[in-house]
């Protein structure tokens, strides 16, 4: 399966609180899309949060995100990791 970066814009002031639930809220139904997500970082200051996930698709994740309610901005393919 591929690593996927994604990445969520205008969360700014985002509390740990709030960003493991956006996390447990992907958890929840990822499998029903083949994804897994691996960690989540947020930056409060810029409001930008980055997930990293293995999936099918860019597609798949982004079906997550939706379903969870929080659609990401951006999506990039993880090809090399060191």
């Amino acid at each position: 399966m591929a690593e996927y970066m994604d990445v969520h814009r205008g969360m700014r002031g985002i509390t740990a609180e709030q960003l493991d639930e956006a996390h447990r809220a992907d958890l929840a139904v990822e499998r029903e899309e083949g994804v897994h997500f691996k960690q989540a970082w947020a930056d409060p200051d810029s409001g930008v949060v980055y997930c990293l996930s293995e999936a099918p698709s860019a597609e798949a994740v982004q079906r997550v995100h939706e379903r969870a309610g929080h659609k990401a901005d951006e999506i990039h393919p993880v090809p090399l990791t060191v």
